[in-house]
Order: structure tokens, then sequence, then C-alpha cells
């Protein structure tokens, strides 16, 4: 049987550890060439020892599992390097067919206490991150549509936001504003290309990574660990594959043996002004004793997302 991926070309960004290792190491076992984005160049460590670059170390682990891999060392939220990312998976294999985004960092602190370069550093990574990678594999496949006379083209994207979106996450204004922005650029994203078959979509991972592992820290009573990226893995390696071909500006919510699919919002009252515009006092008249009767505790936030588990 052949690999529902075999002959694709992957790019799966911040791919060093993580999350994202688990994703480009299931990319590859499906049969796809993986391009191992992370950023960071070999060294040498605290004790002055060699070390690989992540990327590297990831690449190889594919290949000596008999796939097929490269290293990309570049920062995705440099738009000259996220060019060259994607030029590397063109000129390597032919072309590109799935982009994976999941290079991230956190720079946690409640509102009132953030500095301005803690709010811009996550911006930066997470959404422009998100924004460069997308924008030239977009070109990429709408070159290759008009190329082919516009016949659609072969284009999966797999974006990562985050509960911390869905629920609200006091201490992480900046990264849960990041990934509430990266939900907008999927759905925009997602009805951009879909004429040049192209489909873009969204996952909220939960998962113990370096940059998660003091939130996420206990496995079950079994041993087992709901909370490994490998529970997330294959939802992505699902969404970058043939069958997803109708799945297109969606959001999953996904882990430990759970993918939930999120709906879109929905209008929860209407209220139209019985004159030619609104004042604020017939606004007072409608909108205050609506609210009175509505938990202040309920906002926008779905929190009970959180509770979501596999049963």
């Amino acid at each position: 049987m052949t690999a529902p991926l075999h002959g694709r070309t992957a790019i799966v960004t911040g791919a060093g550890r993580g999350l994202g290792r688990a994703e480009a190491v299931e990319l590859a076992r499906l049969g796809a060439n993986v391009v191992v984005n992370d950023f960071g160049q070999s060294g040498r460590d605290g004790s002055g020892e060699a070390s690989e670059a992540p990327a590297d170390t990831v690449a190889e682990e594919i290949r000596a599992a008999g796939g097929t891999a490269i290293a990309h060392h570049g920062d995705v939220a440099d738009f000259a390097e996220a060019q060259a990312l994607i030029g590397l998976a063109v000129e390597t294999y032919g072309a590109l067919d799935i982009l994976v985004n999941n290079a991230g960092i956190l720079r946690d602190r409640m509102v009132f206490s953030m500095a301005e370069a803690e709010w811009d550093s996550v911006i930066r990574v997470h959404l422009k991150g998100h924004f460069n990678t997308t924008r030239f594999a977009a070109a990429h496949w709408r070159e290759r549509a008009k190329a082919s006379g516009g016949a659609p083209v072969y284009g999966r994207i797999v974006n990562t936001s985050s509960e911390a979106f869905l629920a609200g996450s006091a201490g992480q204004p900046n990264y849960a504003a990041a990934k509430g922005g990266i939900v907008g650029l999927t759905t925009s994203t997602a009805l951009a290309l879909a004429k040049y078959g192209v489909r873009t979509n969204a996952i909220c991972p939960r998962a113990r990574t370096r940059m998660t592992e003091d939130v996420f820290s206990l496995v079950d009573e079994s041993g087992a660990d709901p909370m490994a990226p490998e529970h997330v893995a294959p939802l992505v390696g699902y969404l970058a594959g043939p069958g997803a071909g109708r799945v297109n500006g969606q959001l999953f919510v996904v882990h430990g043996g759970m993918v939930a699919v999120i709906d879109r919002p929905r209008v929860a009252a209407k209220f139209d002004t019985a004159k030619e515009a609104f004042t604020y006092e017939e606004l007072d008249d409608l909108l205050t004793p609506y609210y009175e009767g509505r938990d202040p505790k309920e906002t926008f936030a779905a929190a009970e997302v959180l509770a979501l588990k596999h049963e």
C-alpha cells in the first residue's frame, strides 16, 4: 500500500523539538519529504562540547528511519528567511505541498506587567512567522495553478493556534492575541486559496513540550502520557493528506486521544433601533437588562474547551 503522502513535500517550522518534531516524524512516516525548520545552528553547549542543531538531529532521525529530510536553520519570523525556506523545499524536491506552521515562543506575564519586548517578540514569532511562510507558500501554489492552466494544485496548510485564544488565558495576553490572530489568518487564507486547491486549517493542540512542561507535567495512573506530542501529530498528518480534501477553514482542539471540531461563533442576540440611529439612552434600555440576566463570567471566551478529554 502506497503511503498517503508519498511523493509530497512538507515543511514543518519549529520542528527541532517537541510538537514540531513529532509532526515532522509523522509526516515522514506517511511518506513525505520533510524540510525540518528550527532556528539555530550547531555550536557548543555549556561544557564546551560540540552540539548539533535540533533541526539537524530531527532530519537525521527521519533519514535513519528510512525517510527523506533536510534541515533549515532560519528564523521564520524574518521575511527573507521564510522566503528562503519555501525556496529550499522547492529547489530540493521540486515543489511544496504541505506547510505546517508550528514555531513559537512564550513570554508569559499579566497584561499590567508585560514589557513591550515581551509583547512584540511573541507576536513576531507566532503571528508574523505564520504569515511569512504562508505568503510565500501561497504564491508558489498560485503560480503552479496558473502554469497548469488554472487546474487545482495539491496544497495543505496546518496552522497552530491554542486554547489560550479560545478559553482566555489571563497570564498570556500576547500569546492569546497571537493565537487568535492565527485563526483569523487561517480563515482568510482558506477562502483566498480554496480555488487553487489549497486547504488551510488550524489546530489547538495540548501537548507537553519544552515550552509547556511547567503547565503539562503529569502522566495518568497507568503511566501513559496523554499530553505527549505524538497524540497531536496524527491529526496533522490527516489534515496534510488527501482525505482532508473537503476540510477547509476549520479549527480543531486535539490532545490525549481526542479531537474536537470547534464551531464558528453564533449570534446570541440582535437589537434594532426604533429610531433613525441608536442613542446612548436607547442602548442603555436594551443592553443593560440583557446583561443583567447573564452571568458576568460568561464572556466570548469558551472556557469549556478546557474540560474536553478522551472518554
